[in-house]
Order: structure tokens, then sequence, then C-alpha cells
């Protein structure tokens, strides 16, 4: 009997080790790991330079509280606010936390309470981000939701036209919709919301909670958009696994975060600020970077080759950030995956979600790619007979 409360329909691997771009389970047979933890472990799984910048700073001190300076805090907060565009970070523990923080701000900041966030959106389980959250399914069974978020249709420059105005504080969005299905927002879509926002004095919030820390090729996606958001929210690649999120701000929202108005005992911590620093040497630069557009590219072009079979129906995504979207529920198909050593994700009931670490190799791609070519001709022939 199991003492944890059944919050995750787990797998039926349990990881022995773990290196790069490979997970070997209990009984010894080896997967290759195209879900980097859920986009966390994005310089693959214990990468040497952040095990190292750890284990100096565990042989200092693990904890004193955020009542102490912390020359290694500002550094990190400078490397993340510039490579942002932006000028004032909060330290978290977590990608809710990190948008909990957001909302708060942009309420303070403005004297408002309407935000407005989008259909199939993502942002988190505690209730705020959870009543943030555009999507019906992860609320069930908690009562009603905070009153003052408001919903509409993604990509659809008219639906939020129809709702902003001079009450909006904020409206809150992902450039990709990642457990909503892998949406890429287009671009003049974005500009115009941005564009409303500056017109309804309404604060401009991008969650990059997965897409950013090199995830699509760039620092933070919203940068393939041309975009000048006022806050950003970061988490789940910064620590390479290591627990740390982050709010980043424009200067002038540093007055309504003073001392007591936010806190976090564990956020920032030394050792997560230790793989955070580690994890943002290694990819914000700009050959790393390169080479993430480069394996994306090779990625698609394998992806659209498979688009002959009729169980799919669309491809999508940006960076090393991709969604197979199928004709039919995907679990099966993600199960033999798995059987056959390629471990994946699914992004709601007919997507599956590609998120390989930023360091997978040529050869692991291409392996991966033959892996699934194999189990979808296999679900094409088995749908065509009926027996699918």
């Amino acid at each position: 009997m199991s003492h944890l409360f059944p919050t995750y329909a787990r797998w039926e691997i349990e990881p022995e080790s773990a290196s790069g771009s490979t997970m070997i389970d209990k009984n010894g047979k080896t997967f290759l790991d195209f879900t980097s933890g859920i986009g966390v472990c994005n310089l693959g799984h214990c990468p040497k330079n952040v095990e190292e910048a750890v284990l100096k700073q565990l042989k200092q001190f693990w904890h004193v509280s955020n009542l102490f300076q912390s020359e290694n805090q500002e550094a990190a907060a400078k490397t993340l606010a510039e490579a942002a565009g932006l000028d004032r970070v909060f330290f978290a523990n977590s990608g809710a936390e990190a948008n909990e923080a957001a909302i708060k701000l942009a309420r303070k900041a403005t004297g408002k309470t309407k935000i407005i966030t989008f259909k199939n959106s993502f942002h988190g389980r505690t209730f705020a981000t959870m009543s943030a959250t555009g999507q019906d399914k992860i609320k069930h069974g908690y009562g009603p939701m905070l009153e003052t978020f408001i919903y509409v249709s993604y990509n659809d420059i008219e639906a939020i036209k129809s709702e902003i105005g001079n009450d909006v504080a904020a409206v809150m969005i992902e450039v990709v919709q990642g457990e909503g299905g892998i949406h890429v927002g287009n671009k003049n879509f974005l500009q115009g919301v941005q564009e409303l926002c500056k017109q309804h004095g309404a604060l401009f919030i991008i969650d990059e909670i997965q897409t950013g820390i090199g995830r699509t090729g760039k620092p933070f996606a919203f940068q393939h958009f041309d975009l000048d958001p006022d806050l950003i929210t970061s988490a789940k690649g910064l620590g390479s696994g290591f627990p740390i999120g982050a709010l980043i701000g424009i200067e002038k929202l540093e007055q309504y975060f003073g001392p007591g108005s936010h806190g976090s005992t564990f956020g920032g911590n030394p050792v997560s600020i230790a793989a955070a620093i580690a994890t943002m040497e290694a990819i914000f630069n700009k050959e790393f970077l390169n080479e993430v557009l480069y394996k994306s590219e090779f990625l698609f072009m394998q992806l659209n080759s498979l688009k002959h079979f009729n169980l799919i129906q669309d491809i999508r995504g940006i960076g090393l950030m991709a969604g197979i979207e199928c004709k039919l529920p995907v679990t099966a198909i993600i199960r033999e995956l798995r059987n056959k050593g390629l471990i994946v994700l699914p992004a709601g009931e007919k997507v599956i979600r590609l998120l390989p670490p930023l360091t997978v190799s040529m050869e692991e791609l291409e392996n991966g790619m033959n892996i699934l070519k194999e189990i979808l001709e296999k679900a094409y022939v088995r749908r065509n007979a009926g027996v699918w």
C-alpha cells in the first residue's frame, strides 16, 4: 500500500540513473528521454557544470533565509533580467509561485482585479493560478474560483477586444500553450494583445514557465515575436531540476513590491541559485542557442514527413518543443513508445508532446524519430484495420 496521495497517474518506470538524454530504470532498461522532466532538464540529466556548482554551494551553506544579503542571488537576477531585457527579479520555488507573484503584483500595481487569460491555457495549481488557467478539467471539485478572471479564445484578437477595457489589471498569456496542446501564438495576434494592454493601462504578462531558458532557441520565446512585456514568469528550465521560479519585471513596478509585500522562505535558496547560475551560463550563449535552432530544423523536417499518415492532424511547435496532434487519443501510442524505449508526453487527449533536452545529439534525435515513425506506422495500420 502506498502512503502517497494518488495525485499522479504514474508510469510503470522507476528510474535508477540518468545522464544526458538517457535514463536507466530499476530493471536495467535504457530509455531515450524526450520529456526533459517536463521541460526542466534543458541541459539533460545531471549536467556536470551544474553538479559542480551545486556541490560547491553545498559545502558552504544550504539555507540562511532572505533576510541576508546574497551576492549569488544578485548575480542570478542580473543574468536573468538582462537575458529577458527587463530589470527586476523575484525568486520563488516554482512556476505556479512565479505566476502567483505576477498576479499579486499586477493587482497591486494597477489597483484593478480583472485579469484576462486564454482558453486552453495553463498557469498552475494554486488557487489563483488554477483560476487563471483556461481549462475546466483542473478545477473540478474545488468550488468557486477567483471571480475576476476572464477567458477568451487564443489567436483571436477580436475575442480579447470584446473583453478588454480600462478595468483590466493585466493580460496573462503563453506565447506557446504547452499543456494546452502546443499552440503557437500568431505574431500579429501577440503584438495586438500587447498594444491593447498599452491602450487600456493593463500589464502585459507572459508566462514563460515551459518555453523559457532556451527551449525555443532564444532565451525566452517572446523574443521570436518582437514583444515588450511588463512581466515574465520563468521556472522549469531555470535550475536544471532544482526547484526555482522567477518573476521578472520592468523597473517601474519595483515600488509595489517593497519589504513585506511578498516573500518566500525557500525562494531563491542558495543551492537552487547556484544551479540556476550554472544553467544560464551554459544556455544563454549564442552558439548554444544556434545549435538548438539547427536541431529544431531537423526535428520538424522529420516530424513533417509523418503527415502522410492519415492519423496525423497537425504538427506544431517551435525550437525543441513540438506537438503531434492525432485524430485519436494518444495514450496507447505513448505507452507503445515507452515500450520501445522512447519517453514522450501528452498535451491533452490527442497531442503527443516532445521536449527533448537542448543538449540532445543529432544521433539521438534521429533514433527518437525512427522509434516514433515505427510506432505511428503501427498505429496507422491498426487503425485502418479497425483494431486500434
